[in-house]
C-alpha cells in the first residue's frame, strides 16, 4: 500500500508541475501578445503575468514538496522534528505566495477602484493570520518536543551491522 501512496503522490507531483510549466509559458505569452497586437504592453497585462507566475511558483514548490517529503521510500520513521520542518516548508510557501498575490491585487485594485482595496487587504490579513498560526505551531511543537524529550531511535535492528551502530551512536553523542 505505501508504494500506490507513494506513485500517487508522485503522479500528482508530476501532474502539477505541468500546470505550473504551463503557468510559466503562459503569463509572459500573454504579456507579449498584448504587446505584439500593437495596443503596447499594458500594466493590466504585466499584473496579471506576475500573478500567474506566482501561482506556478507556488505549484512548483508544492511539487517539490510531495517529491522531497512524501514520494521517497523509507520516509516512514520521520521524527517529529521532520514533519514539523517539512510542514514549515510547505505552509511558508503558500504564506509567500498570498503575500504576493495580495501585493499584485493591491496595485490592481488601486488603479481600477480603490473603494475595492478592502479585498486585497482582507487577504493581506489572511495571509498575515497564517503566518501568526504557523509561527504559533513552531512555537507550540518545538515546547513539546523538549518536554517530551528526543525520540527513541527508530533503527531496525536487523539492518544494522553491529560495528556501524557502535560508530554511530558514538557520533551522535559527540555531536550532541
Amino acid at each position: 500500500m505505501s508504494f500506490v501512496i507513494r506513485l500517487v503522490f508522485a503522479l500528482a507531483a508530476c501532474a502539477i508541475m505541468v500546470v505550473a510549466a504551463a503557468l510559466l509559458v503562459y503569463a509572459p505569452y500573454t504579456a507579449l501578445a498584448g504587446a505584439l497586437s500593437g495596443g503596447g504592453v499594458s500594466p493590466d497585462a504585466l499584473l496579471g503575468a506576475v500573478g500567474y507566475l506566482i501561482v506556478a511558483i507556488a505549484l512548483f514548490d508544492v511539487a517539490k514538496y510531495f517529491f522531497e517529503e512524501e514520494v521517497p521510500a523509507g520516509r516512514e520513521r520521520r521524527t517529529a522534528a521532520d514533519a514539523r520542518r517539512g510542514l514549515t516548508k510547505f505552509v511558508s510557501t503558500i504564506i509567500i505566495a498570498l503575500f504576493l498575490e495580495a501585493l499584485v491585487l493591491v496595485f490592481e485594485t488601486a488603479r481600477e477602484d480603490p473603494s475595492h482595496v478592502v479585498y486585497p487587504a482582507l487577504l493581506v490579513a489572511a495571509a498575515c493570520a497564517t503566518l501568526l498560526s504557523l509561527g504559533l505551531f513552531q512555537r507550540l511543537s518545538a515546547a513539546t518536543e523538549e518536554s517530551v524529550g528526543p525520540e527513541p531511535d527508530t533503527t531496525d535492528p536487523e539492518e544494522s551491522s553491529g560495528d556501524g551502530d557502535k560508530r554511530r551512536l558514538a557520533s551522535r553523542g559527540a555531536n550532541g
